[in-house]
């Protein structure tokens, strides 16, 4: 009961849940890898598969997001911004929208109490170890761009364990609350495609 008012605080607040990555020092190897993958400011036009699962999956996530993103055309550049990044950096775009509704509830200046910040609740730190000091981590491309590099940084270390690297990324390892939660988001709200088309 206690964590569904917490959510309940966090959508209508705009302040945010999770966010609390935990500073590690990097290897001059992987900092710098990492400010490379973060530095590549391509267009953000997505690559599907194919125009008709484009539309069909832009048009899908875009009715689901209505309630909480009103603006239809700030709508579908995030939800291209989210598929572009997440695909850049390996991840699923629909764990990926999990993972902002629990981290932010689609809030772009959320704030949490441990100064992460915005959709993906980056913490300032990762600016001065892989970024530029001029990056805005409330922009919508800084900032998922670096939270999805982060995650599949987080990833990487744990050989592919979605679990561990989402407990990492909330700064919460081991613990099983926060992975859950962003997998039942993912699972129950973002699911692609929509269970009703799914073969049995």
């Amino acid at each position: 009961m206690r964590l569904i008012a917490a959510m309940a605080l966090v959508f209508w607040s705009g302040l945010a849940l999770a966010g609390n990555q935990q500073y590690e020092p990097l290897a001059a190897s992987v900092q710098a890898a990492l400010h490379d993958a973060i530095s590549d400011q391509a267009a953000p036009e997505p690559d599907f598969p194919s125009i008709r699962e484009k539309i069909d999956w832009l048009t899908d996530m875009s009715q689901r997001l209505r309630t909480r993103m009103p603006d239809r055309e700030g709508r579908l550049d995030f939800l291209k911004t989210v598929y572009y990044e997440a695909k850049r950096a390996g991840l699923d775009p629909q764990m990926v929208l999990g993972l902002i509704q629990v981290e932010s509830g689609f809030h772009k200046y959320a704030t949490s109490g441990a100064g992460a910040r915005g959709y993906m609740q980056v913490m300032p730190f990762w600016i001065k170890l892989i970024g530029q000091k001029d990056n805005n981590l409330f922009h919508l491309r800084i900032n998922l761009r670096y939270g999805c590099t982060i995650l599949r940084h987080y990833l990487d270390i744990e050989n592919g364990d979605l679990y561990r690297a989402l407990g990492r990324y909330n700064g919460s390892l081991g613990q099983p609350e926060y992975p859950n939660m962003v997998r039942a988001a993912w699972e129950k709200q973002w699911a692609w495609p929509p269970r009703s088309t799914q073969a049995p």
